[in-house]
């Protein structure tokens, strides 16, 4: 090992500062670096844990993880140890931590992590949705091509889907996905998990993208049932596979699709409609 330094990934509460571990009240205390993606935020939820930090607390967050990353492996390699917490859940998932924990493992330097709540996998739980096979997705693009272009690769996921996204942009997010999965996939909308107003709604995503263009406001993650595949149903992917063949080989795409719909016995505008937005 590069000296004795160690990397903490410090699991955060998602809402409740009483859900944090012993263990991480004591890491905070007594880690030489604490870094955080909010510092405010840290010395606020170290207040309500009545917890003294001793070391030096350094910002961490999406602007400036490039730089600090390299800054803060010096440090580890120096054989301190160096504490990364994020505003709510684990460090590097849809949250900065990835880069100095790829740095660390590649200069040999040790690498551990303090379990604590996740909002994927809390979400996931309450959902109702089946949870022994799923898959996180992070945020959606914002621009609506990108966005529609990536759900639509995810139209055959048979995993159940796990999403964050920015209240402002919910039911946009959610009309795409009934555009991509279809209006009644199973879906459950998850907002401000553990905290005061916590509130989980279940039903269609078309039925949920209604309610949600009213506006809705907090912590969101999105939970999708993943595609039931019918025996005798053909793959998506292979028929616009097979549309992309026959245009290669000369015809035109107009007409590709057509007969490629016919011989799937699907509606002609459904498959137009997956070719177009994987283009």
């Amino acid at each position: 090992m590069a000296g004795d330094g160690k990397l903490v990934l410090a699991g955060a509460p998602i809402g409740q500062a009483g859900d944090v571990s012993p263990r991480l009240r004591e890491v905070l205390g007594s880690a030489d670096v604490v870094a955080a993606e909010d510092t405010r935020r840290l010395r606020r939820l170290a207040a309500e844990l009545g917890v003294v930090i001793e070391g030096r607390v350094v910002s961490y967050y999406d602007q400036n993880e490039a730089g600090r990353a390299q800054e803060l492996l010096e440090v580890l390699e120096q054989g301190r140890t160096v504490v990364i917490i994020t505003d709510a859940g684990m460090p590097g998932v849809s949250d900065p931590g990835y880069r100095l924990t790829r740095l660390a493992v590649e200069a040999g330097i040790t690498v551990t992590a303090l379990p604590g709540p996740s909002a994927v996998t809390t979400a996931l739980a309450v959902s109702g949705l089946p949870s022994d096979r799923f898959c996180f997705e992070g945020f959606p693009p914002r621009k609506p091509g990108d966005r529609a272009r990536r759900l639509a690769a995810l139209a055959g996921e048979e995993r159940t889907m796990v999403f964050f996204e920015a209240p402002h942009r919910l039911a946009d997010s959610l009309a795409a996905m009934a555009e991509a999965f279809g209006a009644d996939r199973e879906a459950a909308v998850c907002r401000e998990l553990t905290k005061t107003y916590e509130e989980v709604r279940r039903g269609g995503l078309g039925e949920l993208a209604e309610w949600a263009a009213a506006g809705v406001k907090g912590e969101i993650t999105i939970v999708v049932a993943g595609h039931v595949h019918v025996a005798g149903e053909t793959d998506p992917d292979e028929l616009v596979a097979e549309v992309d063949r026959r245009v290669a080989e000369g015809a035109q795409r107009k007409l590709a699709i057509a007969d490629v719909a016919k011989e799937a016995g699907i509606p002609k505008r459904e498959l137009y409609d997956l070719v177009h937005k994987r283009l």
